[in-house]
C-alpha cells in the first residue's frame, strides 16, 4: 500500500497559520470535553478521541431529531435531521447523506444518530424518486444542505461554511457529483459507490471512498477503485476496501465505516488534527479491512 506525498491543502494551510498565530499569543490549550474548545481550533468539538470513542455506538453528545416532510422539502424528498441537543458548544459542521438506487432513507438512517453524537448535524434524506441517477442525487444532496442551513428548524445550530456529503451506491456516486458541483464542501464519503463517470479530476473536496471486496453490484474494479485512482493525486484522499463485505454492507450499523467516517469528517470538516492518528498511518489489512490506500493527511 503506497502512501503518496501529500501537498499542502487549503485546510491544513489555514489551520497551520491560525495555530502559529494563536500559539504565539496565548499558547496551546489543553482543554477537552464538550464546551471546551482548543484555542488553536475554534471548530474543535468534544473530548480527545480514543479508539474506543470513535468505535462507540454513541459519542459524547446527546442527540435529538426532527423530521422534514417531503411536502416541505424543495429539490429532494424530505428526511430526518439528527443534531446534538446542547447549544453550549456553538455551531456544528453538517453532513447530508443519500440512499442508493431503489432504496429509502431508512437504508442509511443508522448513520444519523451515530455521526450526530460525535458532534455533527446530520441530514439523512429520501430522494425525489427511488430510481434517481447519481447526477440527480448529487443535486439533491446540495438541495438538502441548502434547506438545512437556510430553512430548517436547526439552521442556527449549523456552520454553513463547514459542510460535507455522504451516500450509498448511486448516492455515493451522487456525493462525488455534489463535490464536483460545489468544491467548497469540506468532505465527501462515497459508500460502495456507483457511477458511470469514472474520472474525477475536478474534485477539490477531501474524499474517503469505501469499497467492498464482495460487491457484485458496483464491483470495486469498475467503480470505487477507478474513482479513487482518478481523483487528483494532490487531494486529501483515501480508499478503504471492506473485507468480507458486500454492496449492501453500508446499509446496517458497521463499526469500520463509522470509525473512519467519524475520523475523516472530524479531520476535514472540523479541522481537528486529534483524529489524524486514526487516518495516518493507513489502517492495515485486518478481519474488516481488505486493503487501504491514500495520501496520509499531515498537519504541517
Amino acid at each position: 500500500m503506497q502512501q503518496h506525498p501529500h501537498t499542502t491543502s487549503r485546510r491544513t494551510g489555514r489551520l497551520a497559520a491560525l495555530t502559529a498565530a494563536l500559539a504565539a499569543v496565548v499558547g496551546l490549550s489543553t482543554l477537552t470535553g464538550p464546551g471546551a474548545h482548543a484555542a488553536d481550533n475554534p471548530y474543535e468539538r468534544g473530548p480527545a478521541p480514543t479508539e474506543s470513542s470513535i468505535e462507540a455506538l454513541r459519542g459524547p453528545y446527546a442527540v435529538s431529531q426532527t423530521s422534514v416532510s417531503r411536502l416541505s422539502a424543495t429539490g429532494f424528498g424530505g428526511g430526518t435531521i439528527y443534531y446534538p441537543t446542547t447549544t453550549a458548544d456553538g455551531t456544528f459542521g453538517a453532513i447530508a447523506i443519500s440512499p442508493g438506487y431503489t432504496a429509502l432513507e431508512s437504508s442509511i438512517s443508522w448513520l444519523g444518530p451515530r455521526l450526530a453524537s460525535q458532534g455533527f448535524v446530520v441530514f439523512t434524506i429520501d430522494t425525489l424518486t427511488t430510481l434517481d441517477q447519481p447526477g440527480s442525487r448529487g443535486d439533491q444532496l446540495l438541495a438538502a444542505l441548502d434547506y438545512l442551513t437556510q430553512r430548517s428548524s436547526v439552521r442556527n445550530r449549523v456552520d454553513s461554511s463547514r459542510l460535507g456529503v455522504m451516500g450509498h451506491s448511486m448516492g455515493g456516486g451522487g456525493s462525488l457529483e455534489a463535490a464536483k458541483t460545489r468544491p467548497s464542501l469540506q468532505a465527501a464519503i462515497p459508500l460502495t459507490p456507483w457511477n458511470l463517470d469514472k474520472t474525477w479530476p475536478e474534485l477539490r473536496t477531501p474524499t474517503l471512498i469505501f469499497g467492498a471486496d464482495g460487491d457484485s453490484v458496483a464491483p470495486v474494479a469498475s467503480h470505487a477503485e477507478p474513482f479513487y485512482n482518478n481523483l487528483p493525486s494532490s487531494l486529501d484522499r483515501a480508499y478503504l476496501e471492506l473485507n468480507n463485505a458486500t454492496h449492501f454492507t453500508p446499509n446496517s450499523s458497521n463499526t469500520t465505516i463509522a470509525k473512519y467516517s467519524v475520523s475523516w469528517l472530524k479531520r476535514f470538516i472540523d479541522n481537528d488534527t486529534r483524529y489524524e492518528q486514526f487516518l495516518c498511518p493507513l489502517p492495515q489489512p485486518s478481519l474488516t479491512i481488505e486493503e487501504s490506500r491514500g495520501n496520509c493527511p499531515h498537519t504541517s
